[in-house]
């Protein structure tokens, strides 16, 4: 070694140390910071996209695709780099304005990462990327699906897209988040033969065949108006059309679905066109696109998605056959629709900017869907069914500490999916219908109308909602400062009402399902106290009184009308329970009584659910709440019945397995054995209430014993099974559920063979369903023996399968054993990430109500403390029991002695 390399050795070495030491002081001074893509799961917000160009190419046999997208972006301040969101890609090349540069992954975010040269000035660039990834193994992004065709049983692919709420990173690079808007360019590859075509967003422009390659065909479509990354859509399918209808304001309306189905689309078309329609009208503000399609997609994970312009759905909640679809489903065709409708003003023209504001989509899609059902059919009562399927629905959970606040802080974006959850779907709307109800349906109009104005194209907060509706509301109300105490905080209240002659004296408090619980570590901005809109009617006339009681008041006292009675909460408007006093209770039992019609459906389902909601935490005796089910047998509208039916059955789980559950079911028949109507005729004559009424009393009959209700449905069951003929669309999962429970061997062997060969995807899923709820354990055995067969049985239904057998109440302690003897091939098999599998347990554990069954748990769980290990679930699954534990040791004598006394 020469001296000169000795002395570059040595330099090089103190060169090294000096480096190492400076990164140990700096780590041991805390100083090394880390680099700043890592410091948040945030997109920087002076980086803004202007225009995409998409190049999409799915090979569907492969199941794969390739791409390229070309970003137009704008910086707003001098930048080091530019980091936005790709997620299982392999992006292939990166360039900036057409020059090569540093770009690289950083997982943790979702992040790809590009590092220029040199600083980047504020001002316009070309982001270009190239990429590649799989259509296989997922249900979100970009993806294949497969569907068999029903007459020649060959199979099919298409490559279908869902983006929401951060799955667009999945598909191509983009900036994924929804304040960041942009305008996109779209072109798809599909195949020239075999009827492929491609459907996006816009309209198509033109296409060029034998591009990229012989046999293949690329279509380019229109641009885009400006809107989030995960409205955009991606669909190469061979599906038919039907011809287009031209909405008001002159657009086509086009649904597409597979061979075999397009007829069944148009009841879909006809709500759509209805609720389009009434849309533009209401809001004052033309849809925006040059087109609307609508399209079912074969095992679609939601029941529809609002992708601006091209809207898929779950195939159940689209495909309509009058002969075979139920009024339920009916329904729920016509609910899906309308919301995913709405979805165009609501969250595509104006759209949060940020998920903790996600209600502003789905509230106010999920309110207008009522508003335009409505419309489509005036003839269906849909304010009071708005009860059944938002307001009652939440209160059950809203009402226990592990509620949360309509809006919530999102600082991570694990936290995103977790918010389209039953507070953001149901609490959102029952809100909105609240403020509606105090402003006005015309003054509601119009502060709707000029918020969307306002913000159209863009992104908005809560408070630009309320600002707007503040201007239309003038000085009538303060509508932030009401709304808050609504949106801000989790619960809501039970306000107690205590009439002494004329005078009415109001107090409210939180309502807690269990008031027992310790609520001390939950905390509220405005200490659990609403503001409240108190409605009234009284026996004198059908005057609605309207009054308010603040969060600032402990109580309030006013004059009110001499009158024999006094019902609270007109129509149950006001997303809060009304408790009043034992003697005003028994007034309104006998008026009902007396006269079913005294109150209209909506007050008649208010009363029974607070009275038995009441009940249940304590603020009421059961007697009072049973009392109020006395009427029944003259009730004639199904959304009263429906909720007697739920609560009914909740006592019923109580009551599991126990001697008073035996006289619940004598009181249930004999309440059904006084009803003058005849619920076995098939009439074509019966409306949708009257369908509906038929449906529910029918599963109630069967369910509570009745032994004419369980013969007629093994006949009609029997004739199903033997002579192929169909029971009413209406009945027919009850006709399924308790004619499979009587079938011997050889019968259901055949409804075994019948579900293989079934086609039809609701269908199947009728019959699957059916399978589940036999009361023998042999056949429940064999049937999760026959569901392991991945090639008969998808491997997300076998799940479903468990949690079906779960709900009759013999099916609980055989779903309980049977998970303690395979947890852990269930759990080798589809790991804990399935929320299906992670449910399952609570979800069987809830009807336990003995001291034996906590102990058969903590064995249970204390041999696989996996299956309750997050979020302390051990406890809360435990907590329920002894929960159950205590209403009984508090209520069973009571209620029993009331049943005994009234049968």
């Amino acid at each position: 070694m020469t001296l000169v390399i000795k002395w570059v050795f040595i330099l090089a070495v103190v060169t090294v140390v000096t480096v190492i030491t400076i990164m140990v002081n700096y780590r041991t001074a805390g100083i090394m910071a880390a680099k700043p893509w890592e410091s948040t799961h945030r997109l920087s917000p002076y980086i803004r996209p202007q225009q995409y160009f998409i190049n999409m190419y799915p090979n569907l046999e492969q199941g794969s695709f390739v791409g390229s997208v070309n970003i137009t972006i704008i910086l707003d301040t001098a930048q080091s780099y530019i980091k936005l969101h790709s997620k299982g890609l392999n992006i292939k090349e990166t360039k900036l304005n057409s020059s090569a540069v540093t770009a690289f992954s950083y997982p943790e975010h979702e992040f790809w990462v590009v590092v220029p040269n040199e600083e980047l000035s504020a001002g316009g660039y070309k982001l270009q990327i190239t990429f590649e990834g799989s259509l296989l193994g997922k249900r979100v992004g970009f993806y294949r699906r497969v569907y068999t065709d029903s007459r020649s049983l060959e199979k099919h692919y298409i490559a279908t897209s869902t983006f929401e709420p951060t799955y667009a990173r999945l598909a191509f690079p983009c900036f994924d988040e929804p304040q960041l808007k942009s305008k996109f360019k779209i072109s798809l590859t599909r195949p020239s033969s075999n009827n492929y075509i491609a459907l996006s967003n816009m309209n198509q422009e033109s296409e060029e065949i034998n591009v990229p390659a012989n046999g293949l065909t690329t279509v380019h479509f229109a641009n885009t108006v400006p809107m989030s990354t995960y409205l955009a859509c991606f669909i190469v399918c061979d599906f038919q059309s039907l011809e287009s209808v031209k909405a008001d304001q002159g657009f086509p309306l086009t649904v597409y679905a597979k061979s075999g189905q397009t007829e069944n689309m148009k009841y879909a078309q006809h709500v759509g066109l209805k609720a389009i329609n009434y849309f533009v009208n209401y809001f004052g503000i033309q849809y925006p696109l040059p087109k609307l399609d609508l399209i079912p997609i074969p095992d679609f994970i939601f029941g529809g998605m609002e992708n601006w312009g091209l809207v898929t759905f779950h195939e159940t909640r689209v495909l309509y056959n009058k002969s075979v679809t139920s009024i339920d489903d009916q329904e729920m065709i016509a609910l899906t629709v309308a919301h995913e409708l709405a979805h165009m003003w609501f969250g595509n023209l104006v759209t949060m900017k940020w998920w903790n504001d996600l209600w502003l989509n789905e509230g106010f899609a999920t309110f207008m869907k009522f508003k335009a059902s409505q419309v489509v059919h005036p003839e269906w009562d849909v304010d009071t069914l708005f009860l059944i399927h938002c307001l009652q629905l939440v209160q059950y959970p809203d009402s226990e500490l592990g509620s949360h606040a309509i809006i919530q802080d999102i600082s991570n974006p694990d936290q995103i999916t977790k918010m389209f959850d039953i507070i953001s779907y149901r609490k959102g709307p029952s809100v909105i219908r609240m403020l509606e109800g105090m402003l006005g349906e015309e003054v509601f109009r119009v502060g709707v109308s000029a918020y969307l104005k306002r913000f159209a194209f863009n992104n908005a907060e809560t408070d630009d909602l309320w600002a707007e509706l503040q201007n239309a509301a003038q000085d009538t109300v303060d509508v932030k400062k009401l709304m808050d105490t609504w949106t801000r905080q989790a619960g809501f209240p039970v306000v107690s009402a205590i009439r002494n002659g004329t005078k009415l004296t109001l107090k409210q408090q939180k309502f807690l399902s269990y008031p027992n619980s310790d609520s001390s570590s939950e905390s509220s901005p405005y200490n659990y106290k609403w503001e409240i809109p108190v409605t009234y009617t009284t026996s004198n006339n059908n005057t609605v009184h309207r009054f308010w009681l603040s969060k600032d008041e402990d109580s309030i006292t006013i004059d009110i009308p001499d009158a024999e009675w006094i019902k609270l909460n007109h129509r149950q408007i006001g997303y809060y329970m009304i408790n009043y006093s034992e003697s005003d209770w028994g007034l309104l039992n006998n008026l009902l009584e007396k006269n079913v019609d005294a109150l209209s459906a909506a007050d008649r389902s208010n009363l029974i659910h607070d009275a038995f909601s009441l009940a249940k935490a304590n603020y009421l005796p059961y007697g009072i709440a049973l009392n109020m089910t006395k009427y029944l047998s003259s009730e004639h509208h199904f959304v009263p019945w429906d909720v007697a039916a739920k609560n009914l059955n909740i006592l019923s789980g109580h009551l599991y397995q126990r001697p008073a559950q035996k006289n619940l079911e004598k009181y249930v028949q004999y309440l059904l054995g006084n009803m003058k109507e005849d619920f076995w005729n098939d009439s074509s004559d019966r409306n949708f209430l009257q369908r509906k009424f038929r449906a529910v009393i029918f599963k109630l009959g069967c369910l509570y014993g009745l032994q004419s209700y369980r013969t007629k449905a093994y006949e009609l069951f029997k004739l199903f099974l033997n002579d192929k003929v169909q029971p009413h669309a209406d009945i027919k999962d009850t006709v399924y559920d308790y004619g499979v429970s009587q079938l011997n061997d050889s019968e259901w062997n055949k409804l075994w063979d019948l579900f293989l060969n079934e086609q039809e995807p609701q269908e199947k899923e009728n019959l699957m369903l059916a399978l589940s709820f036999s009361r023998e354990t042999s056949k429940l055995t064999r049937l999760l023996q026959y569901t392991k067969n991945e090639s008969q049985v998808r491997s997300q239904d076998y799940l479903e399968i468990l949690s079906q057998i779960n709900r009759n109440s013999f099916g609980t302690q055989f779903v309980w054993n049977y998970l303690r003897d395979n947890w852990k091939d269930l759990v080798d098999r589809f790991s804990l990430d399935n929320w299906q599998l992670r449910n399952l347990i609570p979800s069987v554990c809830v009807r336990f109500n003995t001291h034996d069954h906590i102990g058969e748990m903590n064995i249970f769980f204390d041999k696989h403390p996996e299956a309750v290990a997050k979020n302390d679930k051990r406890k809360t699954a435990l907590d329920v029991v002894s929960n159950n534990i205590k209403w009984l040791e508090n209520h069973e004598a009571v209620i029993n002695n009331w049943l005994i006394h009234s049968i």
